[in-house]
C-alpha cells in the first residue's frame, strides 16, 4: 500500500477535515485530517487517552465535533446522525461488546439487516414477493459470514452462553450484516488471549481481501497492528503526530517518544 502522499483522490472513501471536538473545555481532538481510501486497512493507534475512540464516534456520528468535516465518497455527511451514516454503509463494533445478549447468534446478525427490510407488516405475513425476495437476499447474507466466521457450531446458541472471543467474533459479524463499505473497528481484540487474537486478525483480512472491505482499526496490540495494516495513523493528545506505512511509523520518532518518553 502506498503512502498517503502517493495514492490517487480517486481511491479516497472517506476523508476527514480539521476535525476539532471538546468536552468540558478540554480538547480531545485538535484539527485531525485524515483520508481512508478504499479496500485499505488503516489502523489508528496512540496512548491511551490520545483520542483514538473519539474520532471514530466522530467518523461514525456518535459525537458531533465542535469544526470540521467529515467526507464519504465526497458527500459531506458532518451534518448526519449515526443511522444516516449506518444507511451510507459506515459501521462499527465497540470497545464493549454491544451485542442482544438474550438472543442467538443467528437473530443477532439478522437483526443488522433491518435496513435492508423494506417491506411492510401485510408482504410480510403473506411472505411473498418483495417480501420473500428481501429475504432471501437477507438469508444469503448472514449465511456468508457464519461461514466466514466459522460461525455454523454456534449459530442458535444465546450469545450471553458464550465464551468472551467468540461474543467478539459475533460483534464482527453483526457489524458485517450491513454489508459496510466502511468498518470501523474500535479494539476488537481487547481482552483476547493469543490463539483468539491469531483468530481474528485472520477473519479481518479475509474480510479486507475476500470482500475488499476498507477497515480503520484501534489495537493497542503492536504486533498485530505492524502484521496486518496497510498504514498506520497516530494520534497523541488529540494530534495526529504521525502517518505512514508500518515500517514508517515505527521508526518515527515522534512516535518513539510518545510511547516512551523522552
Amino acid at each position: 500500500m502506498k503512502s498517503n502522499q502517493d495514492q490517487s483522490t480517486n481511491s479516497v472513501l472517506a476523508s476527514l477535515e480539521k476535525i476539532s471536538l471538546s468536552f468540558g473545555g478540554i480538547d480531545v481532538l485538535i484539527d485531525v485530517s485524515m483520508n481512508i481510501f478504499r479496500g485499505e486497512l488503516l489502523a489508528l493507534i496512540g496512548p491511551n487517552g490520545a483520542g483514538k475512540t473519539s474520532l471514530i464516534n466522530c467518523i461514525s456520528g456518535f459525537y458531533k465535533p465542535k469544526s470540521g468535516h467529515v467526507f464519504l465518497n465526497s458527500l459531506d455527511i458532518s451534518a448526519l446522525g449515526p443511522v444516516k451514516r449506518a444507511k451510507l454503509g459506515i459501521s462499527r463494533t465497540f470497545q464493549n461488546i454491544e451485542l442482544y445478549s438474550g438472543l442467538s447468534v443467528l437473530d443477532n446478525l439478522m437483526a443488522a439487516r433491518q435496513n435492508f427490510m423494506t417491506y411492510g407488516i401485510i408482504a410480510a405475513g403473506i411472505f411473498f414477493g418483495k417480501a420473500r425476495r428481501q429475504e432471501i437476499r437477507n438469508r444469503e447474507v448472514i449465511e456468508d459470514i457464519i461461514d466466514l466466521l466459522e460461525l455454523e457450531a454456534i449459530r442458535k446458541t444465546v450469545v450471553e452462553d458464550l465464551p468472551y472471543g467468540f461474543r467478539k467474533r459475533v460483534d464482527l459479524g453483526r457489524a458485517l450484516s450491513s454489508e459496510p463499505g466502511l468498518l470501523l473497528l474500535d479494539e476488537p481484540m481487547a481482552g483476547m488471549n493469543s490463539e483468539e487474537k491469531e483468530d481474528m486478525a485472520r477473519f479481518i483480512l479475509d474480510v479486507k481481501e475476500l470482500w475488499g472491505t476498507s477497515m480503520m482499526i484501534i489495537e493497542h496490540d503492536m504486533g498485530v497492528v505492524m502484521d496486518i495494516s496497510d498504514r498506520i495513523f497516530v494520534l497523541n493528545y488529540g494530534r495526529r503526530i504521525s502517518e505512514g506505512t508500518p515500517e514508517e511509523v515505527k521508526n518515527d520518532p515522534e512516535v518513539i517518544r510518545a510511547y516512551l518518553g523522552e
